[in-house]
């Protein structure tokens, strides 16, 4: 979404200023409200900057530095404070670009990319459709039968990509109170069991296939990583449904939001392994972020264990063994992450 600027009328991104009281990325979220009625769930790591002149009738122009962050939007409501202010417009990603004058917002809005929805089941029976034609075509079997068999482990490899999107934006929804916690919980637990049948397909292929893209032990390990991130996000939730949580902290949004960011750049990376050579920039890119994103996250968990035990202080010992479970979950969440990019990483200097 961009909106209008007041003082020239150009397309921009809705910002502001820094807001006393409150971290970038939730002062940035506050301005999403104020000037495009967005409501969402904004992650704690910049993606990026972009400079420009802000223009001022009486104190003379002056170059500001913005910092841009992820923002998983939720709704635009339906009114907001300056909405008799600005035009809002949702564009697509190059349509944004094109519309944007600064050229590193330029920049930053063309390479960004938005996850993918998760692969139905239906999608994923090629197979038997390819056995039903060879059963009633013998000679499609025959030609078959030359073919190099390589199986459909990239095809596999982004439906799991999509659960991860899916499951985390449950998640991140369940942490930051929008809609029932059973049904985000149920939402996490579908994408969880649609991930098992996936990585099933995949341990299969690895067995039966031929000829496989990377090294098996590299498919079983990439393929296990991401399974282990899914499976985390499950762990979360149980936990919640376990102790039956209905609260949580702000270093607990934080980290949720971290792990929406962590499952977009993973889905962004995965389908870039069909090539590994003309995309290693960019795999090496998407994989430092992961990493990086990782320790802000590490940073984030610190201090809301901190903060969780100052407050448990002559209080019921059972609140902070909770939090700690769901922080110990959400953190091992985004280790997993971690893990996807290392194994990744090991794919591009191994194959590229």
């Amino acid at each position: 979404m961009l909106i209008t600027s007041r003082d020239t009328g150009r397309w921009v991104l809705p910002k502001g200023n820094p807001i006393a009281g409150l971290a970038p990325h939730e002062a940035a979220a506050q301005e999403a409200y104020e000037e495009a009625g967005v409501r969402g769930i904004p992650c704690p790591t910049a993606i990026g900057e972009y400079t420009y002149v802000k223009r001022r009738r009486t104190r003379g122009d002056r170059d500001l530095v913005v910092a841009v962050y992820p923002f998983a939007f939720v709704e635009q409501l339906a009114d907001w404070p300056e909405r008799a202010q600005r035009v809002t417009r949702w564009f697509s990603l190059p349509d944004a670009a094109d519309a944007v004058d600064e050229p590193d917002l330029k920049r930053l809005i063309a390479g960004f990319r938005e996850p993918p929805m998760p692969v139905s089941l239906a999608e994923r029976v090629l197979p038997a459709v390819r056995t039903e034609a060879t059963r009633r075509v013998p000679l499609l079997g025959w030609f078959q039968a030359l073919m190099p068999k390589q199986g459909r482990f990239f095809e596999l490899f982004d439906a799991h990509a999509a659960t991860l999107v899916a499951g985390a934006a449950a998640l991140a929804r369940l942490i930051h109170g929008e809609g029932e916690i059973a049904t985000q919980i149920a939402a996490i637990v579908a994408q969880e069991h649609a991930a098992d049948d996936i990585t099933r397909d995949v341990l299969q292929d690895v067995r039966r296939i031929f000829v496989t893209p990377f090294d098996r032990s590299a498919i079983t390990d990439l393929i296990g990583v991401m399974d282990d991130a899914i499976d985390q996000m499950n762990g979360t939730a149980n936990a919640v449904a376990l102790y039956e949580v209905t609260e949580f902290t702000p270093q607990m949004r934080d980290m949720a939001a971290i792990v929406v960011e962590a499952a977009r750049i993973t889905a962004e990376a995965i389908p870039l392994l069909r090539s590994l050579g003309p995309n290693a920039a960019r795999l090496h890119d998407l994989t430092a972020r992961l990493i990086r994103i990782e320790g802000d996250a590490d940073d984030i968990h610190d201090a809301g264990m901190k903060a969780l035990f100052r407050q448990s202080r002559g209080g019921d010992p059972m609140d902070f063994l909770v939090g700690r479970e769901i922080y110990a979950s959400l953190e091992k969440t985004i280790d997993r992450f971690e893990d996807i990019a290392n194994a990744i990483q090991g794919l591009v200097i191994d194959h590229a």
